[in-house]
């Protein structure tokens, strides 16, 4: 089992269709392959033991993660975006290693060890000049390494997480219909290839027969365009991707009647930006995908019509299914655990655990982190209602602990969200001579402090409002979605609560 076995049933069910690009000059499935056997032979002729990217989506990333495969070698997508002493830590670590580098990024990593860096357009061009090589065989252990992805690191240096291909073609093989899409359908690609959405959207938009076209770096107007242009049908973004297009939908009164499709993932949803999302594109089903770089991507999905009803709906407890993750996949197992990793009953708060063929929960250096019996503790607070959907709080590592009571950000920042003066908040916690921690809300907006603290008080208790309220212009993003709480950590370290 290889990832490769997904771009050959691609090619035998549908070979002449485009793959990558735009539907006159992309390149068709048999295309890609023979790219990607190119890629392969040149790589397997090298020292390398992985293959390296270091640049933004282009369709090199296509032909170097299928090449990589061909090879026997991981694929490494490195983060452009770090300073240069961070990535030239990643390139050591990554190190024997073919890395294909965007403009710019060759000097970067150039004078490391063990890296041959490939310009980009260049190494494409070699590869299409060169001889046509009819696709053979591959290596086909499952167990070996596809994919090392080195996480964000918000919290200190970057693990690289092992996908072996096992788990991801499990994850394909769950969760995408072959030749499940229409030869007229195209999804938009505007996540970095370092981040796991980019690469699950990738297999499984090959696996579907879907064209894919990309975004290099994400801008609100250009994705909008794109989208008319390419008449774009599904797409996938994090919020704060999706707040922005709200923002421009908005501002330039223009609808997108392709878009059959768009999910997002990747932080905490706004309820006002997905609410208004529904109201701007009332054609567009919408998911909410809830993953992990360890599990693959997906694991659970809030699907269209969930959406649909929640919006609709008076019922609280129907409404409150807007704020979830919805339903694990059918190959998955999800269950709610306490601190010594006993399973708890339906409305109780804990840890997320997960289980599946999917779920890799390993670490390059580290190892497994699986228990005896396969579940990944994937240090997520939620719990999971009577109806089996899964609600996620947060990071267990940034439960807040006042007076020996542990609280959550993710409730007091719902609470606040609900003020129509607000447009994004985060809480955190604070060093306290009096509680130990106290709570500190970072608000964007207008909203007075006195009466978001009432507010809060009033929907959840006196102890979970903010002892205090700071107030900016923009909340601390890393590029793909994800709150710096550790920023507004060392910003706020010195307020204190007097």
């Amino acid at each position: 089992m290889n990832i490769l076995m997904l771009l050959d049933m691609a090619v035998s069910g549908f070979g002449e269709r485009t793959a990558v690009g735009t539907s006159e000059s992309g390149l068709t499935y048999e295309q890609l392959m023979q790219r990607a056997a190119a890629a392969g032979h040149m790589f397997s002729a090298t020292d390398s033991e992985r293959v390296g990217l270091l640049d933004v989506s282009s369709p090199a990333v296509l032909v170097a993660l299928f090449g990589s495969a061909y090879a026997g070698q991981p694929f490494v997508p490195l983060n452009y975006r770090l300073a240069d002493a961070d990535l030239k830590s990643l390139a050591e670590r990554t190190a024997p290693a073919v890395v294909v580098v965007g403009d710019g990024n060759g000097p970067r990593v150039a004078h490391v060890d063990g890296i041959e860096a490939h310009q980009r357009d260049e190494w494409l061009q070699r590869l299409d000049a060169g001889p046509t090589l009819a696709p053979g065989a591959w290596p086909d252990d499952e167990q070996d390494i596809a994919v090392l992805l080195y996480t964000s690191g918000t919290t200190g240096a970057p693990k690289a997480a092992v996908l072996r291909h096992r788990n991801l073609v499990g994850y394909i093989l769950g969760s995408v219909e072959f030749m499940g899409a229409g030869e007229d359908e195209a999804t938009l690609v505007s996540v970095p290839p370092y981040h796991v959405a980019g690469l699950a959207a990738i297999l499984s938009s090959v696996y579907a027969g879907r064209r894919i076209v990309q975004l290099p770096n994400f801008d609100a107007d250009e994705w909008i365009d794109l989208v008319v242009a390419q008449g774009i049908t599904h797409a996938m973004v994090v919020p704060t991707m999706l707040a922005r297009i709200v923002e421009q939908l908005q501002a330039r009164s223009i609808e997108l009647p392709t878009l059959r499709a768009l999910s997002y993932g990747g932080g905490r949803m706004p309820l006002p930006v997905i609410e208004a999302a529904l109201d701007l594109l009332p054609h567009t089903n919408f998911v909410n995908a809830y993953g992990l770089t360890e599990t693959s991507s997906t694991v659970s999905l809030l699907g269209p019509d969930d959406h649909r009803a929640a919006i609709a709906s008076n019922d609280p407890t129907i409404r409150r299914r807007l704020s979830s993750v919805g339903q694990p996949l059918p190959a998955l197992d999800v269950s709610i655990r306490d601190d010594e990793g006993t399973e708890l009953p339906a409305g109780s708060p804990g840890e997320v655990w997960v289980r599946g063929d999917q779920v890799a929960g390993e670490y390059l250096a580290q190892g497994s982190k699986l228990t005896a019996d396969g579940w990944f503790p994937t240090n997520d607070g939620g719990e999971v209602d009577t109806d089996g959907y899964l609600y996620v709080t947060g990071r267990l590592d940034d439960v807040i602990v006042r007076g020996g009571e542990n609280v959550s950000p993710g409730e007091i920042e719902d609470v606040i969200l609900s003020h129509p003066a607000v447009q994004d908040v985060a809480v955190i916690g604070i060093p306290s001579d009096q509680w130990g921690e106290a709570i500190a809300a970072v608000v964007v907006g207008g909203a007075d402090a006195t009466e978001l603290q009432a507010l809060v008080a009033d929907q959840l208790r006196s102890s979970r409002s903010p002892d205090r309220i700071v107030y900016r212009d923009e909340l601390p993003y890393n590029e793909t979605g994800k709150l710096l709480r550790r920023v507004l950590r060392s910003e706020l370290a010195e307020l204190g609560d007097s």
